[in-house]
């Protein structure tokens, strides 16, 4: 069934042709990501289809009672709402009565014996029977515990940036859409946050359009692909794997297609200039063929971001962390931590929103002063932060100005040097854009911008706060190439997961209670080795403790066979997790009828939540002994 037809859709900004000529459609169950460098228009191009921005030219045509659900890059909020009215900012008649059974509950609790709000209840409650309101309300309090909010009475301005953009992401989430059209959702979560809303949003029924810089995330949640190129809009069937392979055919394709037209050009201008009688039709009919492939735009394929800037000297003494301490606002983030950077050290630091991986760079940084230890700092270290927000920068000045504030050259690796302008060329900002103020520019352009200019530096030490934040995927993809080849260390936080495992060979982990483990590999290394200290954990809570004989372990490494422990789980595992299945399904279905008893609900959440990580830990064990298996019958 088509959702929605877009026909010749155009719009310009200022000079700039964001897209032109648009057409394409939605059907039931498209989930499509669209991509393209930053500053092209796929915000705009979001905002236009939402209903949000108007467009140039075109006709977009949606079909009969299609509800759309917009999540913006920047959402508005009421700084005088709590979490749950925020939440339940929909104008469907099953969200006014949410918001309001919320209102008149609280008001309830604070003043018990008031007989109108009690009666006020009562209407609201059998509204909420007649509206089916009670699975939304449910669904609302798990997805935000699910998203790290968990006091739904909160003010909205009393929470931080990541806080409030979470919340109007649930908001998304539950509002019954049959479109639901989201702009860069993962940015403001964490890991393990990302991996459930790509399970929630792969489940989900309805279509999706969403912009995300995740590739591991379009890989598993889209089977399209669009892509916004040059005012131009490309569509392909597929994830992101088959989106790589079918563009590089298309520009392969388009290359040819110019390499045809240069050669017939130059036939056609030696034929010109040898003396063309322009009397008859033929030879008429040739020069307008001529002047009209002339005319014609060359179908070139993308720009490539190069950055082969070189980096300053660094000597034997890096970064030494020596027991740092550090407490914010009465809670303990950092607590007796060390290492020694290394000089070709790629470091990811990984952890839950608030936990103290932005204060862990700070700190390192000098930023931010420990409350106990010491961070040491080599005499040749030159560093070099990307932060979160770049809001140093000045809106007032031109892209050159604020490049040229940092340097007018940068030395080179081969020992060249280039200019401010050059390097602004190869960052995709033409000569043209160059004197272009600061304020117009994209989100995606301006962090763009701020990194060039942290590269302009020359550094030698790279201290990165979440760089996937806004920055498109070929920004991205060429980002990733220079830091391979980095001759320094790189530390950088970061929830991008395909990021950190073609990037890092280290994963600091912060895992609660102040507490940052190390692992070495990548993220992908690092989640397997949680998983099996999981299922390792669970096996010893069912199992007895081994007795140990003669007073020596036995051997470790892998079993040449099956333990009879491990034989005795390898049978019974399936029915374990069969049983976990129901009793999940038991607990959900508790849920469903909970109703207004909040407590209830907190406390059928919290075993939802202990169900399902039990479920993941079993059917890591299975997969692990099947795996054991199918290695000893081999």
């Amino acid at each position: 069934m088509n959702l929605l037809s877009i026909e010749n859709l155009t719009k310009s900004y200022g000079e700039k042709v964001l897209f032109k000529q648009v057409t394409f459609g939605i059907d039931e169950g498209d989930k499509i990501g669209l991509i393209g460098v930053n500053g092209t228009g796929k915000s705009t191009f979001l905002q236009v289809i939402a209903g949000v921005e108007p467009a140039d030219a075109g006709k977009i045509t949606t079909g009969n009672n299609v509800q759309i659900e917009y999540l913006p890059q920047n959402p508005e909020f009421d700084a005088n709402a709590t979490v749950l009215e925020q939440v339940y900012k929909g104008h469907s008649p099953v969200m006014k009565v949410l918001k309001e059974y919320e209102q008149v509950l609280m008001q309830g609790q604070q003043c018990p014996g008031d007989e109108a709000c009690q009666k006020r209840l009562i209407i609201l409650t059998q509204q909420m029977d007649a509206q089916n309101a009670w699975q939304l309300e449910s669904d609302a309090k798990t997805i935000l515990t699910k998203l790290g909010i968990f006091d739904f009475t909160a003010i909205v301005s009393t929470l931080s940036g990541g806080q409030r953009k979470r919340i109007a992401l649930a908001s998304a989430l539950i509002n019954p859409a049959d479109l639901l059209i989201l702009d860069e959702p993962t940015n403001h979560i964490d890991n393990n946050t990302v991996a459930w809303l790509e399970q929630y949003l792969a489940k989900r029924k309805g279509a999706l359009l969403m912009i995300t810089h995740d590739r591991y995330f379009l890989d598993r949640v889209a089977n399209r692909i669009i892509e916004l190129d040059k005012g131009n809009l490309y569509a392909y069937t597929g994830n992101y794997s088959t989106f790589l392979t079918a563009k590089s055919e298309r520009e392969e394709q388009q290359e040819a297609s110019e390499r045809k037209r240069q050669n017939i050009l130059r036939n056609e201008l030696a034929w010109i200039r040898r003396g063309a009688q322009a009397r008859s039709t033929k030879q008429k009919a040739r020069i307008e063929r001529f002047e009209e492939l002339s005319a014609q735009t060359p179908l070139t394929a993308d720009a490539q971001l190069e950055i082969a800037v070189g980096a300053s000297r660094l000597g034997r003494k890096i970064i030494e962390i020596r027991d740092i301490t550090k407490t914010y606002e009465g809670k303990t983030l950092i607590k007796n931590f060390s290492y020694i950077v290394l000089k070709n050290d790629r470091v990811g630091i990984i952890g839950p929103n608030g936990s103290g991986k932005s204060t862990l760079l700070n700190l390192i940084a000098g930023r931010l002063p420990a409350d106990s230890g010491q961070v040491e700092v080599g005499q040749t270290v030159k560093l070099g932060y990307f932060s979160q927000e770049s809001t140093e920068m000045n809106q007032n000045l031109r892209v050159i100005e604020y490049i040229k504030e940092e340097a007018n050259y940068l030395p080179t690796a081969d020992g060249g040097t280039i200019s401010a302008a050059q390097l602004l060329e190869r960052f995709l900002f033409p000569p043209g854009q160059q004197w272009t103020q600061i304020a117009k520019l994209s989100g995606g352009e301006k962090r763009r911008l701020f990194l060039l200019r942290v590269l302009m530096s020359a550094p030698n030490v790279l201290l990165l706060d979440e760089p996937t934040n806004d920055l498109d995927v070929q920004t991205l993809s060429i980002l990733e190439d220079y830091l391979e080849d980095f001759p320094g260390a790189v530390i950088v936080v970061s929830h991008d997961r395909y990021f950190l495992d073609r990037l890092v060979d280290k994963i600091f982990a912060f895992e609660g209670q102040a507490k940052i483990t190390q692992y070495p590999g990548n993220y992908s290394d690092y989640q397997e080795k949680v998983s099996m200290q999981e299922a390792e954990q669970a096996d010893h809570r069912k199992s007895e403790p081994p007795k140990k004989q003669g007073g020596q372990d036995k051997p470790k490494g892998r079993p040449r066979k099956l333990s009879f422990k491990e034989q005795r789980e390898y049978e019974q595992i399936e029915d374990v997790i069969a049983g976990v299945e129901q009793e999940l399904a038991q607990i959900t279905a508790a849920i469903n009828t909970a109703g207004s008893d909040f407590e209830l609900l907190q406390e059928l959440t919290k075993k939802q939540q202990e169900l399902e990580t039990r479920l993941d830990e079993l059917l890591n064990r299975w997969t692990y002994l099947n795996e054991l298996v199918a290695e000893f019958d081999n």
